[in-house]
């Protein structure tokens, strides 16, 4: 009975389960704006109860219930992509298990119980990348694993020094002498596992798992656990007067960087990964521009489009025989209709397009930081890094559905309902959602006003974007944008502006240098002639030199018997 049961097929009626347990609670707690907190004393230690404390806030419950959905509709969407592993039932479990640790960050408001669920997103995350079991999978698993191990380490050293405070409750932060090293603590943690400048090469990295691990880790698990514990300590981050200025700068880059890196990549996976690299830095510059509720608002919108983004991708990669590269892909059109409607849906939220959920989202934090007094540099770089946005989209739907087919002949584009459901599902949430919590949020944005220049700039930036890639692509060779003809360019957008290199194999050279010089040197030298190798090879030469002195012979026994007869009469 046990053998019959089938794990994969029943994730996903796991995950619409509990979605349709956390709808009714996070319904009833946005539309009031209440929250309930629940706290029990397991025991104290020096006066500091250790507590187990649960908060239900619209917060939590809505980004729960969003990550619910996309998980049900991924894992659905695994039975399909995952068809011929034999470990499917693994992958599932390890896939509900990621799903499921995410809620602890959602609910568990207190240091040492968001440890457990920080460190175990890091270690199921580092499973599922190598799931592949390949070098290249290691590596990618490891500089994964590493660089989410500096933000446990932050998280760690932040729970020491919230000890003098009598309790690790988020909800009660207060200033001590030691405040300005937690908050510097506590935005490293965030920036490594949100993958902020200069924690950025293991995103694109994490693309070694399967494309529905890829779907779950970049749209509402992982990656955004970062910007909802920010979300979590703002008001306490806050109290220091540098903790806006560095994020904002931090920020800014990092979205810069991922935007001018997809214009040049032709991996479709490392494209979506770059964006989401892009849409985690236009979060935190909401952030660092004070707009909390609208870096939020932008993370559930943006968790739902981009999900769809990765089925869809994941669907085109599953008929082209499991090749990302865009080069092999184009004119899907006529044998995958629905897949091509759901991806320009997606790409459309993702730039904002009129009327779609990223417009109600990113097109508010953009008038909202030109309404505000900020910065007239940072807000030229965002207003850049938008048009960015909408430049390497266009590229990406040009190759992959407009242009001529370029992969091999006799392939066969299917859609089943295993595919096309989830999609559909997810099209759905991408167009409506934005609205629907636009209008229905009580944590809403002040009324703005502003010059209909000002309110339509973003607008026209997107659509001048959009006819500037078409343009390009176009006019000059397919997929080889004028930044691959300057070989330094190349390869610093190639190589996210040298991140990759600088943060793995530079600082690996010199330790394996030393490493290895030592082992040469010491190990398989020194070590080994004074060792116990060295010792037994001595002995083996000494005993077999006086088996060869002593042959067998009458002149050896006398010589024997007369140095025998020397040292006895000598001792008497």
């Amino acid at each position: 009975m046990l053998r019959q049961f089938k794990i994969h097929k029943q994730a996903s009626a796991l995950m619409w389960v509990m979605l349709a347990m956390m709808v009714p609670l996070t319904i009833y707690l946005t539309m009031l704006n209440k929250t309930i907190l629940i706290e029990w004393t397991l025991f104290t230690i020096s006066s500091t109860p250790m507590t187990f404390t649960l908060i239900a806030d619209p917060t939590g419950t809505l980004f729960s219930a969003t990550a619910l959905l996309i998980s049900a509709n991924v894992l659905q969407f695994s039975t399909i992509y995952m068809k011929d592993d034999k470990f499917i039932d693994r992958f599932s479990s390890l896939s509900a298990t990621i799903c499921i640790i995410n809620k602890s960050i959602n609910f568990l408001p207190h240091l040492m119980m968001l440890l457990l669920g920080w460190d175990g997103l890091g270690l199921v995350s580092f499973i599922l990348v190598i799931y592949y079991q390949n070098p290249k999978s290691l590596a990618a698993g490891m500089i994964t694993a590493l660089t989410n191990r500096i933000g446990d380490v932050m998280l760690l050293l932040s729970i020491a020094w919230t000890l003098n405070q009598g309790h690790w409750s988020i909800t009660h932060m207060w200033h001590t002498d030691l405040y300005n090293w937690q908050v510097a603590a506590i935005t490293l943690a965030a920036m490594t596992k949100s993958a902020q400048m200069p924690f950025s090469s293991w995103l694109p990295a994490a693309m070694a798992a399967p494309t529905p691990v890829s779907a779950l880790v970049h749209s509402s698990t992982l990656v955004t656990a970062g910007v909802f514990l920010l979300i979590r300590f703002y008001p306490f981050l806050t109290t220091t007067t540098w903790f806006n200025k560095t994020l904002l700068l931090i920020a800014v880059l990092t979205t810069t960087m991922a935007g001018l890196s997809a214009m040049t990549e032709c991996d479709m996976k490392k494209i979506i990964a770059l964006s989401t690299l892009s849409q985690l830095g236009m979060m935190m510059t909401a952030m660092g521009l004070g707009m909390v509720n609208l870096a939020y608002f932008h993370m559930v919108t943006h968790a739902l489009f981009k999900a769809l983004l990765f089925i869809c991708a994941g669907t085109l990669i599953n008929s082209h025989y499991h090749s990302q590269d865009l080069r092999w892909m184009g004119n899907i059109t006529a044998q995958m209709p629905t897949t091509t409607s759901c991806f320009i849906l997606a790409n459309m939220a993702l730039c904002g397009a009129p009327f779609m959920s990223g417009f109600y989202s990113k097109d508010m934090i953009i008038e909202s930081s030109v309404f505000y007094h900020n910065n007239y540099i940072m807000l030229l770089i965002i207003m850049f890094t938008v048009s960015l946005t909408s430049f390497y989209t266009t590229r990406f739907s040009l190759a992959t559905i407009w242009s001529p087919s370029s992969s091999a002949p006799f392939s066969h584009l299917e859609e089943n309902n295993s595919l096309t459901t989830p999609m559909l599902v997810l099209a759905l949430m991408s167009v409506t959602s934005g609205a629907a919590m636009l209008w229905t949020m009580p944590t809403n944005q002040e009324p703005m006003t502003i010059t209909l220049d000002y309110k339509t700039y973003a607008t026209i930036n997107n659509h001048s974007s959009h006819f500037n890639s078409m343009s390009f692509t176009t006019f000059y060779i397919k997929n080889t944008p004028l930044m691959m003809n300057n070989p330094l360019t190349h390869y610093a957008s190639c190589l996210m502006w040298f991140l990759v290199p600088l943060s793995s194999q530079f600082t690996m050279k010199t330790p394996m240098n030393i490493s290895h010089n030592y082992l040469k040197s010491l190990d398989q030298s020194w070590l080994e002639t004074f060792g116990g190798q060295g010792t037994a090879k001595m002995t083996y030469t000494a005993s077999n030199s006086v088996m060869n002195l002593s042959n067998i012979g009458p002149v050896n026994y006398l010589m024997m018997s007369a140095t025998l007869a020397v040292i006895m009469s000598a001792i008497m």
